[in-house]
């Protein structure tokens, strides 16, 4: 059994709460990557979106790592690195909606 000490408890809350305040955020950012990953494969993903998923996985890749969820970042950077490549794989779009659901599942859980 671990006990935990004053500090740590308080380190915990403080966390949960940041938590809290900062998860409206993080799905609004996967919802962003979902509408992507549709555009993706409805052959419409424009530059502008582009960029913009490829700024809601890079942090939600730290943001995610931080709050001790080390799956999301990975997915997260998974999803980051694709976008970001000269060519993506013929099926880009099934994988990054994969991804996304993964991580839709992970943070619903929480």
């Amino acid at each position: 059994m671990t006990v935990m000490k004053s500090g740590e408890t308080g380190t915990l809350r403080m966390l949960a709460a940041l938590w809290e305040k900062s998860k409206p955020t993080v799905m609004e950012r996967v919802t962003l990557l979902e509408r992507t990953a549709e555009a993706l494969g409805a052959g419409k993903l424009d530059d502008t979106l582009r960029k913009d998923a490829v700024s809601a996985a890079h942090k939600l890749a730290g943001t995610l790592g931080m709050f001790g969820y080390p799956e999301g970042t990975e997915l997260a950077r998974s999803i980051e690195q694709m976008l970001e490549a000269d060519t993506m794989p013929a099926d880009a779009a099934a994988k990054m909606q994969g991804w996304c659901a993964e991580l839709r599942k992970a943070l619903d859980k929480h």
